[in-house]
């Protein structure tokens, strides 16, 4: 790994199969049952309401990437982690553009609609007719000609947001409308970091499935709609920081990866997506400092997620062969709080999915199968299809897993007979919103989790025998069609939606 910025004792010789510094010696060997235990409610707490203040103390109420509520954010960690002198810390800087603020504005037939916005969407405004785009806007031939000119009414669906904004601009559109394929309000999302190779964006913007399916069939019946569309961005370069606190303590030729991103969107303090991982994994790394490990563990708080997965990526993309080869597993958390929340594990095994995450990513799904069921809590399965921070880490062939209480999906009658809750409501009304506050966090879901988190870190960092023998790191790419991003979608129970 190539780190721009060390805080304290790098590692000693990097050819040291285990690391035994001065003072972890007399430490007993982390306990399972005794780290699950010292997760404590008051604790969690504590930590969301130091990222709350992050977000409260500036103008925007947000800890978005690069910004001073996020900045705030980079340094809490720091210093919580250097208090243990337990850890190598690193900042791992890296730049990127994001979108600051946006404004959107709609009229269909000079009637006013609140239409749903779409991070780096360019500036643009127009009127013009609405032209309905064939199928689903994945394939340059579904564009007719006669959208020159005019604006261009897409189904999401099946690929990226920001291919069909690119794909209506190549064939003159002036601007795109998408409109979603699953009830609810209008759609919003990200077309995803410019550039791309198929061209340039256009103004974007979004609607809801009963609003864009009302409109695709008064047009197709032969009606024509006009629409009248103003979009205002602020995109710019900023520069942020992943954390990287790895043990002291174990082989550093086998180690474990634990992640949760730092960062939210622009519409909150995003306490629960992702605060509620970020604490998590924390306090987690607070308690296992009591402790040796034979295994070294490196607890990696990503900056960038909600911009797609940046920080992740950086990190796995700079990581040398040899620093790949060593990690055995990643574990995710991302958003372990929600107020109507399901437990979901990461479909390793691809039995609810048919899409698998590298070799051991079945027996890490199994321990928490069997972890939940110990402590009397049912399991669904979520989509293994790299939409949040483990898709850098299955690219590159490393088994991965982890939990996730839900986004904005809607909770079933089954979800609800076997998770309590209410039917009929997403699993949290508060995602990406400015309602996503230290005040809106099922704290019973927040402490189980951090304490699966505890039971899995006791586990790996004793021992991978459970795990296959590893494999030389290759590089795998989950199918584009698979990484729709909405704002959360992490598949059946659901990062930013740049995908479908």
């Amino acid at each position: 790994m190539r780190f721009g910025i060390a805080i304290g004792a790098l590692l000693a010789a990097a050819s040291a199969a285990e690391v035994s510094p001065r003072g972890y010696g007399h430490k007993p060997l982390v306990d399972s049952k005794k780290l699950q235990k010292s997760i404590k409610e008051k604790a969690l707490l504590k930590g969301a309401k130091a990222l709350q203040s992050h977000a409260d103390a500036f103008p925007p109420r947000n800890r978005l990437m690069g910004g001073a509520g996020h900045n705030e954010t980079v340094k809490y960690l720091v210093k919580e982690l250097k208090k243990l002198d337990y850890y190598n810390i690193e900042l791992q800087p890296f730049s990127a553009l994001v979108q600051l603020n946006g404004t959107a504005s709609l009229t269909l037939d000079g009637e006013v609609v609140e239409p749903g916005q779409f991070d780096y969407s360019p500036s643009g405004n127009g009127s013009a007719k609405l032209i309905v785009v064939n199928n689903l806007g994945c394939e340059p031939a579904d564009y007719p000609a006669e959208l020159t000119g005019n604006i261009a009414l897409i189904s999401r669906g099946s690929c990226e947001f920001g291919l069909k904004s690119v794909y209506a601009g190549n064939a003159g559109a002036i601007g795109a409308i998408i409109y979603d394929n699953i009830p609810g309000g209008p759609i919003e999302g990200t077309l995803g970091t410019p550039p791309r190779p198929e061209g340039e964006y256009i103004a974007t913007i979004g609607l809801s499935l009963d609003q864009g399916k009302a409109l695709a069939e008064k047009i197709t019946g032969g009606a024509e709609v006009s629409a009248t569309f103003d979009v205002v961005t602020d995109i710019q370069i900023q520069t942020t920081n992943n954390v990287i606190a790895t043990s002291k303590s174990g082989s550093h030729d086998t180690v474990l990866v634990v992640g949760a991103h730092t960062d939210s969107v622009r519409a909150g303090p995003g306490i629960n997506d992702d605060g509620s991982g970020t604490i998590g994994i924390l306090e987690v790394a607070k308690q296992l400092s009591k402790y040796k490990v034979n295994n070294a563990v490196r607890f990696g708080f990503w900056s960038g997620e909600e911009e797609g997965l940046l920080g992740s990526t950086h990190y796995v993309e700079h990581a040398s062969p040899k620093e790949l080869s060593s990690i055995r597993a990643y574990l995710n958390f991302d958003m372990i709080a929600s107020p109507n929340y399901v437990h979901a594990l990461y479909d390793g095994d691809g039995s609810a999915f048919n899409l698998t995450g590298p070799a051991g990513s079945a027996e890490i799904e199994k321990f928490f199968e069997e972890w939940f069921a110990s402590v009397g809590q049912n399991t669904t399965a979520t989509e293994f299809n790299g939409r949040s921070d483990y898709a850098a880490f299955i690219d590159a062939g490393i088994p991965a897993g982890g939990t996730f209480t839900g986004a904005e999906e809607i909770k079933t009658e089954e979800e609800a007979e076997l998770f309590g809750g209410v039917a009929g409501e997403p699993l949290d009304k508060y995602y990406h919103d400015a309602g996503d506050d230290v005040n809106n966090l099922a704290l019973d879901a927040f402490v189980l989790h951090t304490q699966a988190i505890a039971a899995s870190v006791a586990k790996y960092a004793t021992s991978f025998d459970s795990l296959p023998p590893k494999a030389n790191v290759t590089r795998r790419s989950v199918p584009a069609a698979k990484r729709e991003v909405k704002r959360h979608s992490h598949g059946s129970s659901s990062c930013k939606k740049i995908y479908e």
